[in-house]
């Protein structure tokens, strides 16, 4: 990887509703989650966040940079596996130029 080139680590997570969430109640309350997650791991200088997340097939993304993959991957898995969490979440570690590799964080 050049030396200027951002590595990138997305975290994938299917965009399942929380099981005994009412009709009228926002079904996703683990994106707050992970969000409140991700600020307090910037908070504390473990990466940062580096776009906001999005809806993508099906998916919710979020977008973790700063640090180097090792420590990356790392908050991802623990990220993937906060209570709420779906199963079925995973890592893909893209550098700027080059395709991504998936790396699968929770059943």
């Amino acid at each position: 990887m050049p030396e200027d080139a951002e590595l990138i680590v997305e975290l994938h997570i299917p965009l399942t509703p929380t099981p005994g969430i009412g009709e009228d109640e926002y079904r996703f309350p683990w994106i707050h989650e992970v969000e409140d997650a991700i600020a307090e791991l910037e908070d504390n200088d473990v990466l940062e966040n580096h776009d906001d997340g999005e809806e993508w097939e099906g998916e919710y993304v979020f977008f973790l940079s700063g640090s180097s993959e090792d420590r990356l991957l790392a908050a991802a898995g623990r990220l993937a596996n906060l209570d709420r969490v779906p199963a079925g979440a995973y890592a893909v570690v893209t550098e700027e130029g080059a395709a991504g590799r998936r790396i699968e964080l929770n059943d």
